[in-house]
């Protein structure tokens, strides 16, 4: 999932390099929302981990 939040990432730079505005402000919008999806996930995980030892 990191890995798509860092491809629409890219794809935001790039379009935002191009003048496209519109696409670039949609691909981050994307690219945040994988990335706090991600966040969430790692940190139950990580949590879950934690606990299982323990």
């Amino acid at each position: 999932m990191l890995r798509y939040a860092l491809l629409f990432f890219v794809v935001a730079l790039v379009a935002a390099l191009f003048g496209f505005g519109g696409i670039a402000a949609a691909a981050a919008d994307i690219a945040r929302v994988l990335f706090y999806i991600f966040l969430v996930l790692f940190i139950v995980s990580l949590l879950v981990g934690i606990l299982r030892r323990g």
